[in-house]
């Protein structure tokens, strides 16, 4: 296998906006995609950057990313960028691993959540926010390696710009692992998270007071039959919540639950392909599913989207990459309609999507 090449030279984080309206086939010029850009070129900040997570605030969109010399090395922080007037702003470090005797730890896998309006999750103490009605969320890990990190927490209440003192989240609680949360519609943030340090296994954890109290299930799969980890959660109201899963198995594995995320049923394996990478995946306005992920069992290339009507029967769609390299780590979201301008989608909202995109030299 080639190097990779400088992430300086080819870019970490991609950026593709796909037209909800789009047909869903696979073609050598993929339907639906309306744009792709990036976020950032040739002034890449840092040599390396991973696990691109969006958002979109009452400002525009927001994406975050961590980013460094390597990889779990002491310099990697939390960056973020905004959609401002159709261009996006220079990275910004938000967040470093600097402990309070000065010395410091690498950062991990962001993951960006926008509530709803009127929703509030936790004021962070000491720190008075402008507008407490649904701050951005900035979820991360600090710690030496992903078997001993843990979780913090920070808010924006200007869609990005500045950020609160980051937080500690309590013992045992990671946060959203790679993938967003989903607010359920009893008002409890369901967060899908993995542990590493035993096996790989996946667990829930969930908050309904806005981030003062936490529970979160025993570890739901048995690691002799399926390594879990970094869950993407799909809400399908009354038909129950699907989680769907990466996977050593060379498989994407699910389960559902049908009781609001407290309990799950026995894991299985879909029919769908996993390398051993990042998933995500969001419900549409119109109901369907879309999934992107490497539709393949080896390697992370191509990066393809499928669309299912419901969680279980998956069609294809547009091959997002199928040259040589690494493209991995997809973040899904979709944008409102009222934000189809910046995003150059079509009526009823668009699908925004990032990943992290390495081109063999």
């Amino acid at each position: 296998m080639p190097p990779y090449t400088s992430l300086a030279k080819t870019i970490a984080a991609a950026l593709v906006l796909c037209a909800t309206t789009c047909r869903w086939a696979i073609a050598a010029d993929p339907p639906g995609i309306a744009a792709s850009e990036f976020i950032f070129d040739k002034d890449a900040p840092t040599k390396s950057c991973h696990a691109s997570t969006l958002a979109q605030t009452k400002e525009g969109l927001a994406a975050a990313w961590f980013g460094g010399t390597a990889e779990g090395n002491k310099d990697v922080g939390i960056w973020v960028s905004r959609a401002v007037n159709s261009k996006w702003s220079a990275p910004v470090e938000a967040a470093s691993g600097v402990q309070p005797d000065g010395s410091r730890l690498p950062c991990w896998n962001p993951v960006l959540f926008q509530p709803p309006d009127g929703h509030v999750l936790s004021k962070v103490e000491g720190h008075v926010l402008s507008n407490v009605e649904g701050p951005l969320q900035l979820y991360y890990k600090v710690g030496p390696n992903p078997r001993a990190w843990w979780g913090m927490v920070m808010q924006s209440a200007d869609g990005g710009k500045s950020w609160s003192p980051p937080r500690r989240l309590p013992a045992g609680i990671l946060g959203p692992i790679k993938d967003k949360p989903v607010l359920l519609g009893s008002g409890t943030l369901l967060c899908p998270s993995s542990t590493e340090d035993d096996g790989w296994r996946v667990h829930m954890e969930r908050t309904s007071d806005g981030g003062k109290t936490w529970s979160k299930t025993d570890p739901l799969n048995d690691p002799g039959t399926f390594e879990l980890i970094q869950p993407t959660i799909l809400d399908h109201g009354s038909a129950g919540i699907q989680v769907l899963c990466r996977s050593k198995q060379e498989l994407i594995v699910e389960s559902w639950s049908h009781d609001d995320g407290k309990t799950w049923g026995k894991f299985a394996a879909t029919t769908l392909p996993n390398p051993n990478s990042g998933i995500d995946a969001v419900v549409l306005k119109d109901g369907r599913s879309l999934l992107v992920y490497n539709h393949t069992p080896s390697g992370r290339s191509p990066l393809n989207i499928a669309v299912s009507a419901d969680g279980k029967s998956w069609k294809a769609g547009p091959a997002l990459e199928t040259e040589p390299g690494e493209y991995s780590y997809p973040a899904v979201i979709q944008t409102s309609a009222s934000y189809t301008s910046a995003t150059r989608g079509s009526g009823g909202g668009s699908n925004t999507l990032s990943w992290t995109r390495r081109s063999w030299s």
